[in-house]
């Protein structure tokens, strides 16, 4: 997604001139919070797994470079997704303690409302399906104690392809028209056999977008800056079947965002948030979560609160 404001606003009938920078989206979407807990590894071994997310987004306000609010009449915005994931763990070896896996994962934004108190003169959204995102993974055998695993990880070298809804013309957009690389390490540590931590840490590197928005006038392409962004949870078996926990994502753009191969200051993007969370095992085949987060810190995006519902199932 992206989000530039306009230069200009229609307000009482009257054009007001204004010096409105949002520069929230330049980044494409990424994983925040979608994943928490037991992250490091796949709940029942081999086989085909389907991770269906429901996602709910608010946020009663964009914020600039310096953490303030863009002096718009508004600047709420909410949207749902709903995120279908497709994932493979072969029975192919890599070396004697890992095995390879595929993953597949399509963002769809079934709803995207964005009112900016200016009949959307300022700010222009739309919903539709996102980017593509693929990536082969290696999954490593749990380190196993006597009282059970350990520690389990996996990595991932994760692709997202430029095949979502993209319109330069709109400010908000579920695609992002240019290829990114996303590659991460998940882990979950057992702090005893009740109580886990986990993390799942990427490193985004985007390439050139090549129709850039209508707000980079008549620029050749922009490149968003890389970052780096993390989920991390921790939680408690309080039933066999039951988990309670806090649950929590951090983004932070590490290099600067290039218009016609020019840096350009004042659009890195960051935001940190925590929240609680629950999973409930129905059996080792089917599990449900539930994580909620509340932003805090943004810089160049929205801030808001987020509610994420994945369910797990294994053929």
């Amino acid at each position: 997604m992206k989000n530039n404001v306009i230069k200009k606003g229609f307000l009482a009938g009257t054009v007001v001139l204004a010096s409105f920078s949002a520069y929230a989206y330049d980044l494409p979407t990424v994983n925040l919070g979608l994943t928490s807990f037991m992250d490091g590894g796949l709940p029942a071994g081999p086989g085909w797994y389907s991770q269906t997310y429901l996602q709910n987004y608010d946020a009663s306000k964009l914020v600039d470079n310096n953490g303030n609010t863009l002096g718009l009449p508004k600047t709420d915005l909410s949207y749902q997704a709903i995120i279908e994931q497709v994932s493979y763990m072969s029975n192919v070896r890599v070396g004697q303690h890992a095995g390879l896996g595929l993953n597949f994962l399509l963002p769809f934004v079934s709803k995207m409302d964005m009112d900016d108190g200016l009949n959307n003169a300022a700010i222009k959204a739309q919903g539709g399906f996102g980017d593509l995102m693929i990536g082969p993974f290696i999954q490593f055998d749990p380190v196993m104690g006597a009282a059970g695993p350990k520690f389990v990880q996996r990595i991932e070298f994760q692709v997202n392809l430029p095949t979502g809804e993209y319109d330069r013309n709109k400010d908000i957009n579920p695609g992002n028209n240019a290829v990114s690389l996303d590659p991460y390490w998940a882990a979950t540590y057992w702090l005893n056999p009740k109580w886990t931590a986990s993390t799942r840490i990427h490193y985004l590197y985007n390439f050139k977008n090549n129709e850039p928005g209508y707000a980079f006038g008549a620029a050749d392409d922009i490149q968003a800056g890389q970052a780096i962004h993390a989920n991390f949870a921790t939680d408690y078996a309080v039933t066999p079947q039951l988990r309670l926990g806090i649950n929590g994502y951090w983004l932070k753009q590490v290099t600067a965002t290039e218009v016609d191969g020019e840096k350009v200051k004042g659009r890195r993007e960051q935001v940190w948030a925590i929240g609680p969370g629950a999973m409930y095992s129905f059996s080792k085949n089917d599990h449900l979560v539930a994580n909620a987060y509340f932003e805090q810190d943004a810089k160049n995006r929205p801030e808001g609160t987020r509610v994420s519902f994945r369910y797990i199932h294994h053929f």
